[in-house]
């Protein structure tokens, strides 16, 4: 759009002075349309999670070895939901609660959930006897893939980053990483996971109730 300037003379001063007035408004206007958008899309982008051990942060990463001596990452568990799992073979309480994850990983392993796909569980020992860890597993049929240790005991560096001072602890973290509860004991771990099924127990109920009252 140009700029009319009124009451000056037309001299090539004049031209040349009405011409760069234009090209600065030009320019202006294409700032701002740019100020605009950036504003306008900052407010649409959803906050980032942030990092950390409570509910609602992003989980933080995790990799160590696993007994066979290879690297696993917790987060190349992204897209299931993941119960990470603080325990050890000397933990009498942990290897009582060691059934009630074998159950819910036997019954989960395969779901499909809200915002993940599968269930898995990374179990992170305590222990700082290889032996006697990995004859736990094999006695408790801790079956799935990932086991990991620095075999600190309780210097272990995994649970000084998750701030566990006892066992057993535990984080279930969803399809994006997020943390979505802590401290799961008993049937509270298969409860919490119904509800994140797609449909979950509350729908299968209200399905089932209303079959009943159409026959």
């Amino acid at each position: 759009m140009p700029i009319l300037v009124l009451f000056l003379p037309t001299t090539p001063r004049t031209q040349k002075i009405i011409h760069l007035m234009n090209k600065t408004f030009a320019l202006l206007l294409v700032g701002g349309f740019l100020a605009l958008s950036a504003i306008s899309l900052s407010s649409h982008t959803p906050p980032q999670a942030k990092a950390g051990i409570a509910i609602g942060n992003k989980a933080i990463d995790l990799a160590y070895t696993s007994p066979e001596g290879k690297t696993i990452a917790l987060s190349s568990l992204k897209g299931k939901m993941v119960l990470l799992d603080f325990w050890a073979s000397w933990c009498g309480p942990c290897r009582m609660e060691n059934p009630h994850v074998v159950a819910a990983y036997q019954k989960f392993k395969d779901k499909k959930f809200k915002n993940a796909k599968g269930f898995a569980v990374f179990s992170v020992s305590l222990d700082q006897n290889k032996e006697a860890w990995i004859k736990a597993i094999q006695k408790d049929k801790l079956d799935w893939p990932y086991h990991v240790s620095d075999l600190g005991g309780w210097q272990s560096e995994p649970a000084r980053i998750y701030g566990v001072n006892s066992i057993p602890a535990n984080f279930l973290i969803d399809g994006n990483g997020v943390i979505v509860a802590r401290a799961l004991r008993g049937a509270g771990l298969e409860e919490t996971l119904n509800n994140y099924l797609i449909g979950g127990d509350a729908g299968d109920a209200k399905a089932k109730g209303e079959n009943t009252q159409a026959k």
